[in-house]
């Protein structure tokens, strides 16, 4: 999974793993979406990208876990549930010999939906 083709559309990115890295995806891709019904799909930065508004989350799938983007915020506000994974400011490290905590997944994305919504009010 070192190579990855250049993607038009998430379907196009999911398609180029192997069919137990797609299924994985493919969850977390249905979590996302039933969290925040009316984002958008999109390829930034070449992974996949839900946009509400503004991008809302990111994920991608590596050789040994899916990484999870819900920018800084997303992890900060959830840092307790996330420690026992690699953390960095804006990502997540989900292995992919584990079981992906969707139930947390769909806690944080809510989350940034609320985010970006209270961001526009501002404007």
């Amino acid at each position: 999974m070192k190579y990855r083709p250049k993607a038009r559309t998430i379907d196009e990115y999911i398609s180029a793993f192997p069919k137990d890295i797609q299924q994985i995806m493919e969850k977390l891709r249905a979590t996302i979406r039933r969290a925040a019904p009316d984002a958008e799909e999109a390829i930034k930065y070449g992974i996949p990208t839900f946009v509400l508004h503004k991008n809302l989350v990111h994920f991608a799938a590596f050789q040994n876990h899916i990484g999870f983007y819900p920018e800084p915020s997303g992890i900060l506000a959830f840092k307790k549930e996330l420690a026992e994974y690699k953390t960095a400011r804006g990502s997540v490290q989900f292995p992919l010999d584990q079981k992906l905590p969707y139930k947390l997944v769909e806690r944080i994305v809510k989350f940034r939906v609320k985010e970006n919504i209270a961001g526009l009010k501002k404007k």
